[in-house]
């Protein structure tokens, strides 16, 4: 495992950290998690150097940070740095700073190395800033609830340098990043500016959602067929990543313990300013490829979940995505029609909620009666 230097602590993070976004399932339902096997995955990875592990308030419907408490145990808690969030959407008063934090730290059973104020935007950010969040974040601090005070960030670059600079005492950021959005939200310009304040910048998303390892079609799927060296589609877009020398921690949503191994072993092969000129050029050839094929720029977070409706939405996209990508619409018909009548497109009664809570800023209503008119059956 490769370390690097955690922004302005003395401490080192390995570069590959463990998300508790995506943990495996006993079937459908996001809360019910398949707890032997989540834990199984999140000690191999710590055995095996992982030092980060990242969760969340509302991930797998509050479930995530149970079983990640609970994995901690038997001493692998003393291992890692322990990152949660504060979802600025639950809270309605000052009040619920404290409401949140008490049951995070229930579920947990632990304290908590990095907490995050969650998805900033233009909207959370000044709501939650104004009732105080800063003040009492110091006085969590000081009575040792937890130790540092971050944000992760969904908004446009303008946004994120506002935030950075609105507070002396950031120690870190997260930002989705990958060789897809370079220019998106935050993207370089963020990463480069946060960097260069002193802050660590942890990458979320480096695979888009895992996106970025599925087997493509057309030009993208000869693209990477005649590049070289040889490496997975998981390894190349995380040596991406790795290759920047602000990023000490990617996280990697990892549900599946294959991913756990691959992604360890290449973490081990992680090096700054190491990829060549041929193979950043296979980069720029690919991005613009997949931007030609990828229509929807969902990464499945599930923020928009549930409808109020009762509609699918990360699913459906990811079926018309891969329908359009892979040129299979008749696949496409047959996945969608596997869903349940009232969990399909033709359901949204365009309440736009969804949209609302989109990090990505997808016009979900929208893009649901494309994917309805591509994917009903005929």
């Amino acid at each position: 495992m490769q370390y690097r230097k955690f922004g302005k602590l003395g401490w080192k993070g390995s570069v590959l950290g463990f998300g508790a976004m995506r943990l495996p399932l006993n079937g459908k339902k996001p809360s019910d998690v398949n707890e032997p096997e989540a834990t199984r995955m999140i000690r191999y990875a710590i055995d095996h150097g992982v030092n980060y592990v990242d969760t969340a308030y509302p991930y797998h419907e509050g479930q995530s940070e149970r079983v990640v408490g609970r994995a901690l145990k038997d001493g692998y808690r003393e291992k890692v740095k322990l990152a949660t969030k504060l979802p600025p959407w639950e809270v309605k008063s000052a009040a619920d700073f404290d409401r949140i934090l008490n049951e995070q730290l229930e579920r947990l059973q632990t304290r908590i190395d990095f907490y995050l104020l969650h998805a900033l935007n233009s909207q959370s950010w000044p709501k939650i800033r104004d009732m105080g969040v800063l003040d009492w974040a110091e006085r969590k601090i000081a009575d040792g609830q937890i130790d540092y005070l971050g944000f992760s960030f969904h908004d446009e670059f303008d946004v994120f340098k506002e935030i950075v600079d609105a507070y002396d005492n950031w120690t870190f950021c997260q930002i989705q990043y990958n060789y897809l959005d370079i220019e998106y939200q935050a993207g370089r310009r963020g990463l480069e500016y946060a960097a260069g304040k002193g802050l660590a910048v942890v990458v979320m998303e480096p695979l888009r959602g895992g996106h970025l390892t599925k087997k493509p079609s057309g030009q993208v799927a000869k693209i990477w067929a005649n590049a070289t060296p040889k490496r997975t589609l998981a390894e190349w877009g995380l040596l991406w990543v790795w290759n920047h020398p602000e990023v000490p921690v990617a996280l990697s949503g990892m549900s599946t313990m294959e991913q756990v191994v691959e992604n360890v072993a290449v973490a081990e092969r992680a090096r700054a300013g190491t990829l060549t000129a041929d193979e950043l050029a296979i980069f720029e050839r690919a991005r613009q490829a997949y931007k030609e094929l990828n229509p929807i720029p969902c990464t499945e977070c599930g923020y928009c979940m549930p409808c109020s409706n009762g509609v699918e939405i990360p699913q459906i996209f990811q079926i018309y995505n891969e329908a359009i990508i892979h040129d299979d619409p008749q696949r496409g018909r047959m996945q969608y029609g596997g869903l349940e009548e009232e969990e399909r497109a033709d359901q949204c009664t365009e309440c736009r909620e969804c949209t609302e809570a989109c990090p990505q800023g997808i016009d979900i209503p929208e893009w649901l009666k494309k994917a309805d008119a591509l994917l009903k059956p005929k």
